[in-house]
């Protein structure tokens, strides 16, 4: 005679956790976060000119337009008696008073038939913020002309 063999069978009788709709919340959450995230432009994709290794030969036909960075963030053009200090408040970063400048400095030398091009002297202790905001302000005047001097006499 055949023995039936009782098993245990208590594994049957644990609760199961239904996921799918926990699945379905994640996936929403994820679509409502590409969907309402804004996409900011990287410094890096700025579409300025760099300087060569070799300086050329020819002089541009407009004078550069100078901007300094001193080491408190402050942003002057022009050097020595000309001068003149622009945004001082290193908490704006959008620099308006820069920003002005360079559209007339750029309208006036499209106006002369000549591409605008302009100088910029880091301070070695400036924030390196302050001298993106001046390229991302420098780009958004589409000036695409830009080297970088360190021939300024610092007091």
């Amino acid at each position: 005679m055949a023995r039936k063999k009782t098993a245990d069978t208590n594994e049957d009788d644990e609760p199961g956790l239904d996921i799918s709709s926990l699945i379905d919340v994640c996936f929403l959450l994820l679509i409502y976060f590409l969907v309402t995230t804004t996409i900011q432009p990287r410094e890096q994709d700025l579409s300025l000119q760099l300087p060569a290794a070799a300086p050329s030969d020819t002089p541009p036909e407009l004078a550069p337009m100078f901007i300094k960075v001193d080491k408190t963030g402050v942003i002057a053009i022009n050097t020595g008696p000309a001068q003149e200090l622009l945004d001082r408040d290193v908490n704006v970063r959008q620099l308006p008073l820069l920003k002005e400048r360079l559209d007339s400095y750029a309208a006036g030398a499209k106006a002369g038939g000549s591409q605008p091009v302009v100088q910029i002297w880091a301070d070695p202790e400036a924030l390196q913020q302050r001298v993106v905001d001046v390229l991302n302000c420098l780009a958004s005047a589409k000036v695409n002309s830009v080297t970088f001097t360190d021939l300024v006499d610092t007091p």
